[in-house]
């Protein structure tokens, strides 16, 4: 049931578990036991003679290579972690170290359970379309083994007129190639505040390091540190802690001859371990002109959940790090997609029920939140939120929710925000644009429509949705309807 201007289409996504990347396996460390297992599987690699080596080694490159992208640089790489376990003065043929390798490497179908909560902007590319086409590019929330999600990216093509439709999702599945990003001090000590991790300590180093530093000045101010801070009560925890922290900011960049479809962005940092979800993308465009795509998303490390800042120039390059401040508590902060009086905007949830609004000078460090919507509506009696960045329209910031009501149907509606002050909120949907239909009820999360963003191409908001956290579906409304459909509010 869903309010009669949207128009779902014909396409859909759905998760497919052939998208699988190979990662380091070490037995025995995945149930946490204290004792690894890889010396005696070493052991038991050694001992085979070369005829059993050569044949297993053939048979894996021959069924595996085709499914994962330098695949036998991989394998070596792997076997290189493990080497502490074969004799130094052993010489491993090409075969046998191959073969170490893929005995500490596992596939992972990074959406094997599920793919959902879609984010569109327009592509970085719009070459070789035809008149009245956009391509877009989606970001998803692909959920695997344990729960665990990572982001992925597709493409579509919207138009000639109310078309739309997925391209081809290349194989095979890329993570890049991740390496520390640089800090500012500022940021640092914006974060350390907001976890109440200020002490003498921290304060030490914050004063020994640079504006601009990476985790090798960090080790260096460590090495330089008085003694008597150190090894204070307190001092250990002080020094993991601002490790930690600092090693959580990461850049990954994708070789140039991949495509973004086998892109894909898995936990690097701690606070990420058990996932990166829902992520929310817009075009930035600074008051120079200059564009950026920004996203936030949440990351959860199993028992916390952590607000981080995800920026990229063109899709193929990524830099990650956390953000502070009274609003990055909780999920689902949305970046408006300019500065407003000078000023970085987002919509936020801080308090888990309620849309509220914050600011920042840095687009880092936010503000305490202020709300500008609570729910109304009985479709939104248990929680209200954003489903993405403001559209910006010359009648206002379109604001895209979710509102969850009775038997916690997720449904999605619509805010209209003030274009000079989007504290204001002028004008709402009294009913929901969209809502699950009969055969959208049932999947992973029962009854639940949600979005992570949306964009606006030739007079039409198109929204890709995610479907019971399952599987993804495209609607598409009249822009200038739904706008004169908001209520006003006075």
């Amino acid at each position: 049931m869903s309010f009669p201007l949207a128009h779902r289409v014909a396409a859909e996504l759905h998760p497919d578990p052939s998208r699988v990347v190979a990662q380091l396996f070490l037995p025995g460390e995945e149930l946490h036991q204290a004792r690894s297992r890889a010396g005696t599987i070493a052991d038991r690699i050694l001992a085979l003679t070369e005829i059993e080596v050569q044949h297993c080694a053939t048979r894996l490159v021959e069924e595996f290579e085709p499914r994962h992208r330098e695949y036998q640089q991989l394998l070596l790489r792997h076997a290189a972690i493990v080497a502490s376990h074969v004799d130094e003065q052993t010489v491993l043929s090409s075969a046998r170290a191959l073969l170490l390798g893929a005995s500490f490497t596992a596939e992972y179908a990074t959406e094997a359970a599920a793919l959902c909560n879609p984010s569109a902007v327009a592509h970085p590319d719009q070459s070789g379309l035809e008149p009245g086409q956009l391509r877009v590019a989606v970001s998803l929330r692909a959920i695997g083994e344990g729960h665990i999600s990572s982001i992925g990216f597709c493409e579509a093509i919207i138009g000639p007129g109310a078309q739309w439709s997925f391209t081809n999702r290349d194989l095979p599945v890329v993570t890049g190639e991740t390496s520390p990003a640089p800090w500012s001090n500022e940021q640092l000590r914006a974060v350390l505040t907001d976890q109440g991790s200020l002490d003498e300590l921290t304060n030490a180093l914050l004063h020994a390091l640079p504006d601009i530093f990476d985790a090798t000045d960090l080790e260096h101010a460590l090495t330089e540190a008085p003694t008597d801070l150190l090894t204070r009560p307190g001092g250990l925890a002080s020094v993991d802690l601002i490790r930690r922290v600092v090693f959580s900011a990461y850049q990954v960049a994708f070789p140039e001859n991949t495509t973004l479809p086998q892109r894909i962005l898995r936990p690097s940092a701690v606070e990420e371990s058990d996932g990166m979800e829902d992520a929310r993308f817009t075009c930035f465009t600074d008051d120079n002109g200059a564009v950026e795509y920004r996203a936030t998303y949440t990351a959860y490390d199993g028992h916390r959940i952590a607000p981080r800042l995800l920026l990229s120039p063109d899709l193929r390059h990524f830099r990650t790090q956390r953000l502070a401040g009274l609003a990055a508590r909780n999920k689902g902060m949305a970046l408006f997609p300019r500065l407003v009086d000078g000023r970085h905007l987002a919509l936020c949830r801080t308090d888990g029920e309620n849309i509220s609004l914050a600011s920042s000078l840095d687009g880092y460090n936010w503000s305490a939140p202020k709300r500008i919507h609570a729910p109304v509506e009985v479709w939104e009696t248990l929680q209200v939120g954003n489903c993405g960045p403001p559209i910006e329209t010359d009648r206002g910031w379109l604001v895209l929710t979710h509102g969850v009501g009775p038997m916690r149907i997720y449904v999605i509606a619509a805010l209209l925000l003030d274009l000079d002050d989007p504290s204001q909120v002028i004008g709402r949907l009294s009913q929901p644009l969209l809502a699950p239909d009969r055969d959208e009820q049932d999947g992973y999360v029962p009854n639940v429509v949600y979005s992570c963003g949306g964009v606006v191409h030739d007079g039409r908001l198109w929204l890709p949705f995610g479907i019971d956290d399952s599987r993804i579906g495209v609607m598409w409304a009249p822009l200038d309807e739904l706008l004169d459909a908001l209520v006003t509010v006075t």
